[in-house]
């Protein structure tokens, strides 16, 4: 089988650098056009392997992704009047950053929230070295339904029609990073637990190591999707609405799929799969518009298209795309004398951006700022018409952690 490689928009040298050393491993392998620099594989990167997954390709948040959850309100049932309606946002919108946890290592402190999921009764809890193994089921357990930092969200928007809609990204918080940090360390032939440099481990899934990784990852799947949903449905109650359909999708994560008549496992990190008929919800900042699309479905496309949508792995973008890093945009803290130096981005510029948007925000620091990411329209047409975009969805209140949060689960 000829290798094969894709490139949707247009990307830094280092990027694309980064992309050409992953696909030299690769059978396939494609950029989506939201892409930037990665640890070792490119964020928006999409690989295919003959029966090997990459550690460092799906990632340290195991199974990053998005939920979206399409209500039965309009935003005119939620007052009577413009004034009464943002009045109710700002409550609802107080109510989340009370109720769900945002912030590094933060437990769940909702009374319902999801600790007794049978996930926590799976055999692939025993992959993981039995020293190890309570004090992660433990964090586990006392995270699921928490958010986290950086640039994980819970928003609530509004569609082309005034429909109420409910988003959320994160992952599955320091249980996946603990799974991917030991087994970086396994492949390297060194002890779970022991850090190591990020450098590529591809494991064979013909080993017991490779078994093992793909158990502990298929359960961290589980997870964030228990966790994503538990959260957008929690703020759903908090709206006093009821859900109407559920759009959910992993974009870091690796599956077993057939691709142009090959079984192949295909990791997406930062990617979102999107075949034929497929939804998915995808972000683009705090004062930008978020979209539901689907993968064009095989009657909507032209032989064109579908020669596209085969280039692409069948994936698409998982967001707008940083252009700026966290630290040009929120400046670094010297930790002994608490100084920080200057960042591209002021609080202001950034309240300015989302007060335009009219958007509600709560927390969110300045390397989060609309200023440090593409634009959602550009990039989806980056993408061409191997998707299409079914709603848009208007923001009207955002909510993240704080900006003194520091977060090393986040992606």
């Amino acid at each position: 089988m000829d290798k094969q490689l894709a490139v949707f928009g247009r990307h830094d040298q280092n990027t694309l650098s980064q992309l050409l050393d992953v696909a030299s491993r690769a059978e396939k392998a494609a950029l989506m056009a939201d892409g930037h620099l990665g640890y070792v594989m490119p964020i928006g990167g999409v690989a295919a392997y003959h029966e090997q997954v990459s550690v460092v390709g799906v990632g340290f948040d195991i199974a990053c992704g998005n939920a979206a959850i399409r209500t039965d309100l309009k935003r005119s049932d939620l007052g009577k009047n413009d004034a009464a309606i943002e009045k109710r946002l700002d409550r609802i919108a107080d109510e989340i950053a009370d109720t769900i946890s945002f912030g590094i290592g933060r437990k769940n402190r909702a009374d319902d929230a999801p600790v007794d999921h049978p996930l926590f009764d799976s055999p692939a809890w025993n992959e993981i070295p039995s020293q190890h193994r309570e004090a992660l089921k433990s964090k586990a357990r006392s995270q699921l339904g928490t958010v986290g930092s950086g640039n994980h969200y819970v928003d609530v928007f509004a569609d082309e029609d005034d429909v109420i809609w409910v988003g959320v990204h994160f992952g599955s918080r320091g249980f996946g990073h603990g799974v991917a940090s030991g087994f970086l360390a396994l492949g390297q032939g060194r002890p779970w637990g022991e850090r190591v440099p990020e450098r590529e481990v591809l494991l064979s899934l013909a080993t017991p190591l490779g078994q093992a990784y793909w158990s502990l990852m298929g359960l961290a799947g589980q997870y964030a999707y228990a966790g994503r949903e538990w959260v957008a449905r929690k703020v759903v109650d908090i709206i006093g609405a009821r859900e109407l359909e559920l759009v959910h999708n992993h974009h870091n994560f690796a599956w077993r799929e057939r691709q142009d008549g090959d079984e192949l496992i295909v990791v997406r990190k930062g990617a979102t799969p999107a075949f034929p008929g497929q939804k998915s919800f995808i972000g683009g900042s705090m004062g930008d518009d978020a979209v539901i699309v689907q993968g064009t479905p095989r009657e909507h496309a032209t032989p064109e298209v579908i020669e596209a949508q085969k280039h692409a792995l069948y994936s698409t973008v998982h967001g707008a795309g940083r252009v700026m890093s966290r630290t040009a945009a929120a400046g670094r803290r010297r930790h002994r004398s608490r100084k920080q130096s200057e960042g591209a981005i002021s609080r202001a510029m950034m309240l300015d951006w989302v007060r335009k948007k009219g958007v509600i925000l709560r927390g969110g620091g300045t390397d989060e700022s609309p200023h440090v990411y593409r634009r959602l329209p550009d990039v989806l047409a980056a993408q061409g018409p191997t998707i299409e975009v079914l709603h848009t969805l208007r923001p009207l209140i955002v909510v993240m952690a704080g900006a003194d949060e520091f977060d090393p689960y986040k992606d």
